[in-house]
């Protein structure tokens, strides 16, 4: 499982954001170092598809489950529609729900590579 939180310098919300994704990784038994820190710069906003700061990527899929790729990418901080109104950093349940549809598709990846040995 790729692991990824994309941020940029003058984000004030990546240090909360990675936070809630670790305690989510340890609750889920993997180990939070696996997490891929991406700074990003005006150089690299477009080339990593960088929709604001802080962005939490599970094997490449944004963990907003309502998450549609804006038209530029550009360094801004970025905010989430929750139920309890904008918020700087995804719910706690939508990591949950990113890391375990990983863990279920790895899953049923192994499970169809080992009916084929």
């Amino acid at each position: 499982m790729r692991v990824e939180v994309l941020w940029f310098a003058g984000c004030p919300h990546h240090v909360a954001a990675r936070a809630v994704l670790e305690r989510v990784l340890a609750s889920r038994g993997i180990d939070p170092a696996a997490v891929q820190s991406v700074e990003v710069d005006p150089a690299s906003a477009e080339t990593v598809r960088f929709p604001g700061s802080p962005t939490i990527r599970i094997d490449g899929r944004d963990v907003d489950p309502g998450f549609r790729e804006p038209d530029s990418f550009s360094l801004s901080c970025r905010v989430y529609p929750t139920p309890l109104g904008m918020r700087g950093i995804p719910p706690a349940p939508w990591v949950e729900d990113a890391i375990d549809s990983a863990l279920s598709r790895e899953t049923r990846s192994r499970s169809v590579n080992d009916d084929h040995r």
